[in-house]
């Protein structure tokens, strides 16, 4: 057989494509039935409730602002830290690039005890709060939980990215007069967008479904720190499941126009 030309493909190579797709089709089969049995559950006088309440629309609203607050606090320190990590080897770099990793693999909620306990316990924490930037119980603590949640998706992504950004093309940069803040601009930067936009993408979806921190270091009070994640876990513990699945089917819904909307403007190369 020629190198150039098409490999025959007979029964053996169809049953191994038939095996190997019989995954996605269980498991976006899955996907679906669990959201149809959601849809199929709910009254909808529960959804009207629920988009008439001014407490839900508050609580969409507080999602949507502080997890685009997120997005953006944690794409700016992505994109230093994803490059010096890509380009730069120190002393401590595996420790460094190990705690970037953490909190992805630690549980969320231990985020809220051990932001609580440096704000209430510590001197530094308790010496914050006094100057009047209060992150307890405040919506500024919302953004930070998920700050510290989520940031680690977009660094990685950025890292990885910047892996991949062939160091030659900088080089030349530098050598056709560039400086390295303009090779930088110039060369990397531009090749690593869209990988930047997967790991915001990553992190938006985060921070926009993030409950366990929020519930211990800001709380759930209605019209000030309460976003859609937690709106969910209120209605179902006093007995308002329609309304709690109507609010979650919200927040599914949200979410993927988000996400679409995110893949139209950051362009359709952006794949998770």
């Amino acid at each position: 057989m020629d190198a150039g030309s098409t490999p025959v493909r007979g029964w053996p190579s169809l049953v191994f494509a038939a095996s190997m797709s019989l995954f996605v089709v269980l498991f976006i089969t899955f996907a679906l039935l669990l959201i149809a049995a959601d849809v199929l559950y709910i009254n909808w006088q529960a959804v009207l409730t629920v988009m008439t309440s001014g407490f839900i629309g508050h609580a969409l609203w507080m999602s949507l602002w502080t997890s685009a607050i997120t997005v953006a606090l944690s794409v700016l320190f992505a994109i230093p830290m994803g490059y010096v990590l890509s380009r730069y080897r120190f002393p401590g770099h595996l420790i460094v690039d190990s705690l970037v990793d953490l909190p992805i693999v630690f549980p969320p909620i231990v985020v809220g005890l051990t932001l609580l306990v440096f704000f209430t316990q510590t001197p530094i924490g308790r010496w914050v709060e006094r100057m009047g930037v209060e992150f307890v119980f405040q919506p500024k603590g919302i953004v930070l939980c998920q700050f510290v949640v989520s940031a680690s998706f977009a660094i990685r992504a950025a890292k990885s990215t910047f892996d991949e950004v062939d160091r030659r093309l900088e080089n030349v940069a530098l050598t056709l007069g560039c400086t390295q803040w303009g090779s930088f601009l110039r060369v990397s930067l531009p090749l690593a967008k869209n990988g930047i936009i997967a790991g915001a993408i990553l992190t938006w979806a985060r921070a926009f479904g993030l409950f366990g921190p929020l519930m211990i270091f800001v709380g759930s009070f209605r019209g000030r720190t309460e976003v859609l994640s937690t709106t969910v876990f209120l209605e179902q513990s006093v007995g308002h499941l329609e309304q709690a699945l109507a609010v979650a089917l919200l927040l599914v819904a949200v979410a993927l126009m988000c996400l679409v909307t995110i893949r139209l403007v950051g362009g359709r190369s952006v794949r998770l």
